[in-house]
C-alpha cells in the first residue's frame, strides 16, 4: 500500500450488516478507536442473511460494501457473521481496500480463553453450516474443538427488545443445553445480535455448564483486530477529536431508532435511507 495522506486516514471506516445487529461492533468500535468515524449500513429490507443462500448473502455483501467505497471509506468492516462466513474472498477480489471480517477475531479470542479445547459457538443456522468457524480454530490451533449451535431465534428476541425474563430464558437454555452435553469451556458469540442477550446467555451458561465458562464477545474481538490493523498499517485517524458516526438503513422501520439505541447504548442521530 502506499503512503497514506491525512485525508486518507481521516476518512471513516465503513461497516454493514444485514440489519441492526452490527450496531453491537459499531458500539465496540467506537470504545476501542473513539477518533475514528464509521459509516454504518444496515440491509434491514432484507434481514436475515442467515437463513438465506451463500450466492444471495455474497451478492447483497458486494451491493452493501460497493456503497460504502462509493462513499470513500478506508476498510471495509463486515460485522455480520454471516457474511464473514462465505463472502470475504469475493469483497476482497472485487474491492480495492482492506476488507475485515468478524470470524477469526472471535476465534482467536475463544482459543485464547479456552483451558480444554472444547469451544462452543452461538451463531444463525448459515454462518454454522459454513463450517467457517471450526475452519478459523483450526488455523489459530490444531488441538482446539468446535462444537456449533444454531440459535436463529435469538435474532428476533434481541430485535425486539425480548433480552429478559421467562421467555429469552428459556429459548437460550434450549441452545445451551448442547454445549453443556459436549462439556464447552469457552462460549463465544457467533452473531453480532447476541451481546443484547448475554445477560441471559452468561446465566444459562453458568447454571448448565459451570461458573468457569467464558463467553466471548465476537463483536469487542472485532474491534480490538481492527485497531491492531489499522496502528500496524498506519491508518488510524491522526485526529484525536471524536468521530461521528453515519447511519444508513436500506429500510426505515417504525420502532428503528428505538431498537438502534438498544444496540449502540445511546442516543440514535440522523438516519439516511439508501437504495441499494
Amino acid at each position: 500500500m502506499s503512503q497514506l495522506t491525512a485525508a486518507d486516514t481521516d476518512a471513516p471506516l465503513g461497516v454493514f450488516d444485514s440489519g441492526l445487529g452490527g450496531l453491537t461492533v459499531v458500539r465496540a468500535l467506537r470504545e476501542a478507536l473513539p477518533s475514528e468515524s464509521i459509516v454504518y449500513l444496515g440491509d434491514t429490507a432484507r434481514v436475515p442473511y442467515g437463513t438465506k443462500g451463500a450466492s444471495t448473502v455474497i451478492k447483497y455483501a458486494l451491493g452493501c460494501a460497493r456503497h460504502l467505497v462509493a462513499r470513500k471509506v478506508k476498510a471495509i468492516i463486515v460485522a455480520c457473521n454471516t457474511v464473514s462466513a462465505v463472502a470475504p474472498e469475493r469483497l476482497r477480489v472485487e474491492l480495492d481496500i482492506p476488507v475485515l471480517g468478524v470470524i477469526e477475531p472471535g476465534a482467536r479470542a475463544a482459543v485464547a480463553a479456552t483451558r480444554t479445547g472444547r469451544i462452543g459457538v452461538l451463531a444463525t443456522a448459515g454462518t454454522i453450516a459454513s463450517g467457517a468457524y471450526p475452519r478459523a480454530v483450526a488455523q489459530v490451533s490444531t488441538r482446539a474443538e468446535v462444537i456449533g449451535q444454531a440459535a436463529p431465534l435469538l435474532v428476533p428476541l434481541a430485535e425486539e427488545g425480548w433480552t429478559a425474563g421467562e421467555v429469552p430464558r428459556l429459548v437460550v437454555r434450549r441452545y445451551i443445553e448442547p454445549l453443556a452435553l459436549a462439556r464447552a469451556d469457552v462460549v463465544l458469540l457467533g452473531c453480532t445480535h447476541y451481546p443484547l442477550l448475554r445477560e441471559v446467555i452468561e446465566a444459562e451458561v453458568r447454571a448448565r455448564i459451570g461458573p468457569d465458562v467464558a463467553v466471548v464477545d465476537s463483536a469487542t474481538a472485532m474491534a480490538a483486530g481492527v485497531r491492531d490493523f489499522l496502528e500496524a498499517r498506519g491508518m488510524a485517524r491522526k485526529a484525536t477529536g471524536a468521530g461521528v458516526v453515519q447511519l444508513l438503513v436500506t429500510d426505515l422501520p417504525r420502532t428503528f431508532r428505538e431498537t438502534a439505541a438498544r444496540f449502540l447504548g445511546g442516543e440514535v442521530g440522523e438516519v439516511e435511507q439508501v437504495d441499494l
